[in-house]
C-alpha cells in the first residue's frame, strides 16, 4: 500500500491511498487516520445517566453527549476512558466495564471509540481542556434513550452508548 500524506493536524492525518481491493482492482482511497478514542456512559445507583450538552462547531451548535475523548500516544483504553470520564465530568468509577467498540466512519476512516460503562461513580472535579464548552447534565437513563428516539440526541458514540448500556444493565 502507498500513502500520500495531503495533511496532518493534531487530531487526523488525511492521505490518499493506493489499495489493492479483494477482486484485484486497484484503486486511490482518501483515507482519515485517527488515534482512536473512548467513551464512557457513566450511570449512578439510582439509574440517571451523566451526558455533557457540548459546543461542537462541526455538529452545527450544542449537542447531548457521552463522555468522550481521543487515547493518547500507546494509552491502554480503559486508562484512557478513567482519565476522560475525570477531565470533562469530575467523575471517578469504582466499576468500569468496556460495553462495546464501533467504528465511526469506516467508509473513510480507521477511527474506532471504545465504549465504556462506568459504575459506582465519585463526583469530583472537572480539567477541561481549553477548546472544550461543556456541561454536565444528569438526567434518567430512559429520558436519555426517549431524546435518542426524539431525534434530540444525533451523536453516533452516544445513541450507541446508550444502547449498549441500557442492554449491559438489564443483564
Amino acid at each position: 500500500m502507498d500513502r500520500v500524506t495531503v495533511y496532518k493536524g493534531r487530531v487526523i492525518e488525511l492521505g490518499i491511498e493506493t489499495v489493492e481491493l479483494p477482486n484485484g482492482n486497484e484503486v486511490e482511497l482518501e483515507v482519515v487516520r485517527h488515534p482512536g478514542a473512548t467513551a464512557i456512559v457513566p450511570v449512578w445507583e439510582d439509574g440517571t445517566v451523566t451526558l455533557i450538552h457540548q459546543f461542537r462547531h462541526a455538529g452545527g451548535g450544542m449537542l447531548y453527549e457521552i463522555p468522550a475523548g481521543l487515547l493518547e500516544g500507546p494509552e491502554v483504553p480503559d486508562l484512557g476512558a478513567r482519565r476522560e470520564l475525570k477531565e470533562e465530568v469530575g467523575l471517578t468509577a469504582g466499576k468500569l466495564k468496556r460495553i462495546g467498540i464501533i467504528h465511526t466512519t469506516p467508509g473513510f476512516s480507521d477511527e474506532i471509540i471504545f465504549i465504556f460503562l462506568a459504575m459506582e461513580l465519585t463526583q469530583g472535579e472537572t480539567a477541561l481542556e481549553p477548546d472544550e464548552f461543556l456541561q454536565p447534565v444528569r438526567m434518567p437513563l430512559e429520558q436519555a434513550l426517549q431524546m435518542v428516539v426524539d431525534g434530540d440526541i444525533t451523536d453516533a458514540k452516544t445513541i450507541c452508548g446508550l444502547m449498549l448500556a441500557e442492554r449491559a444493565l438489564r443483564g
